[in-house]
């Protein structure tokens, strides 16, 4: 009996460092997504009142684990049925995101300030309700989240079969991939958004420096530092994170649509992205655009 039981704490020992190994290719393969995630996702979960901000971003990681509870089984059965497919969403989700970026360059570029009657005339609709707002926004940051929770886990698994062939595993590879992109998936969730939790409570961790110093020596500077430095950490993001788009789009472009991964071969990597980002966000726009117009117009008939 006791033999028995120790057998199976061997196993999962053995088991444990079959995972390790292809959790450590896994990580360091999407270190540059989850980089992009944290950009993003960090832009997504700012400007809302400071008593709101936690909330938020707890809404928004509780929906970051939902989308990875429902992408970690379908992407496995998806690749057991038909693996091409997996391809054909992810270019889907590329268009998405790549929207999302370039609607944000064409907002900043040709947004003016209203001025006069216009002014009276938009104070006289009515405003969105904070709560309506917040909403919004979080719906956003979990929809964003589902386009890169996919490509995370896709990369992940790739990885974990990567990994998998340089081992001398006695486990079925099945198990190990399954194990090791759950873990990959964990880790992302909670250190980005970690981080996150960070970066939107630094003025407060500088507020709290500030008291406790009594506002006097390195201690409140660093805390007169951090309440300064959010606003410009805050518009880096939205900056950085809008870029994040555009070039995690042109990324799943490149990578899975054939004619593109051989146009340019000469070209720097990123650069190629971001064309393809930039391009894939024009066309999404323009389509959205006009759809938007004449489901307008239909409605106006009707």
């Amino acid at each position: 009996m006791a033999s028995g039981f120790f057998a199976i704490l061997d196993d999962i020992a053995a088991l444990m460092d079959d995972v390790a190994v292809t959790s450590k290719i896994a990580t360091q393969k999407t270190a540059g997504i989850l980089g992009d995630d944290l950009a993003v996702n960090a832009e997504k979960a700012t400007g809302f009142l400071s008593s709101r901000e936690i909330p938020v971003l707890m809404k928004i990681m509780k929906g970051s684990f939902i989308n990875k509870l429902i992408i970690i089984p379908f992407v496995f059965l998806l690749e057991w049925l038909y693996s091409p497919a997996i391809s054909f969403i992810l270019i889907i989700g590329g268009f998405y995101l790549a929207y999302e970026g370039v609607e944000k360059i064409v907002e900043f570029l040709f947004h003016r300030e209203k001025k006069g009657q216009e002014v009276i005339e938009e104070s006289d609709d009515v405003v969105e309700d904070g709560e309506v707002a917040e909403k919004t926004k979080v719906k956003s940051a979990i929809t964003t989240d589902f386009i890169l929770s996919l490509e995370i886990v896709i990369i992940a698994l790739a990885s974990a079969k990567t990994g998998y062939e340089s081992l001398k595993s006695q486990f079925d590879p099945f198990l190990v991939e399954i194990v090791t992109v759950s873990i990959v998936s964990i880790i992302a969730t909670i250190g980005v958004y970690g981080i996150v939790a960070l970066i939107v409570r630094m003025d407060d961790a500088g507020f709290k420096l500030i008291k406790k110093s009594n506002d006097k020596g390195i201690i409140s500077k660093l805390g007169h530092l951090l309440v300064k430095a959010l606003p410009f950490v805050i518009k880096a993001l939205g900056v950085v994170g809008t870029i994040a788009l555009i070039l995690v789009a042109g990324g799943i472009f490149d990578h899975n649509i054939a004619v593109l991964h051989h146009v340019l071969p000469d070209w720097n990597e990123m650069l190629k992205h971001i064309i393809y980002g930039l391009t894939g966000g024009l066309i999404a726009l323009i389509l959205i655009s006009a759809g938007k117009k004449i489901y307008t117009l239909a409605t106006k008939k009707v």
